[in-house]
């Protein structure tokens, strides 16, 4: 199962869906899809469309997702990773209107780079992505908050004496 999730942003996002009715249509893509949309308002006879969910159902969607196809915000990575997901981040960019700036490029891109999701801007590819992302080996996020807690109270303690 495909698990898609666009988020709660306000602005709409359909691209990701568009592309993923088109290579179901063209038999490219045979996984059951689950989408939480948010604000994008779609409608599909191939994919199962939510708005929102509470955020218990959420992550059992993502538990029992094969793949996780998010748009390019942090917490939605971060929140998949965690679980030891297979990701494909695509990004909102601002010249469709789904964002206000392209930030989700950058984020992606060193994710991808790091090897911890694959980088799903090219929606011609995303069949390829899928099959790649279910081979994929997922890599143990390791957090650097408790290094930045350290330095900043080592900091802090110098500034207050």
């Amino acid at each position: 199962m495909l698990f898609v999730t666009l988020g709660t942003q306000d602005k709409c996002f359909k691209r990701p869906l568009e592309a993923l009715e088109e290579h179901i249509k063209n038999g490219n893509i045979k996984d059951e899809i689950i989408v939480q949309a948010g604000h994008t308002k779609f409608e599909s006879k191939y994919m199962k469309i939510l708005d929102y969910i509470p955020y218990d159902e959420f992550s059992k969607y993502i538990e029992k997702a094969d793949v996780v196809i998010t748009h390019g915000g942090v917490g939605n990575i971060l929140s998949s990773i965690k679980l030891h997901k297979k990701i494909i981040a695509i990004p909102r960019l601002a010249k469709y209107g789904e964002h206000i700036n392209d930030h989700q490029l950058q984020i992606i891109s060193k994710m991808a780079q790091d090897g911890y999701i694959i980088d799903g801007s090219d929606l011609d590819k995303l069949p390829d992505n899928i099959e790649k992302a279910k081979r994929l080996e997922v890599k143990e996020f390791v957090s650097n908050t408790d290094n930045f807690l350290d330095r900043f109270e080592k900091e802090l303690d110098k500034l207050l004496g």
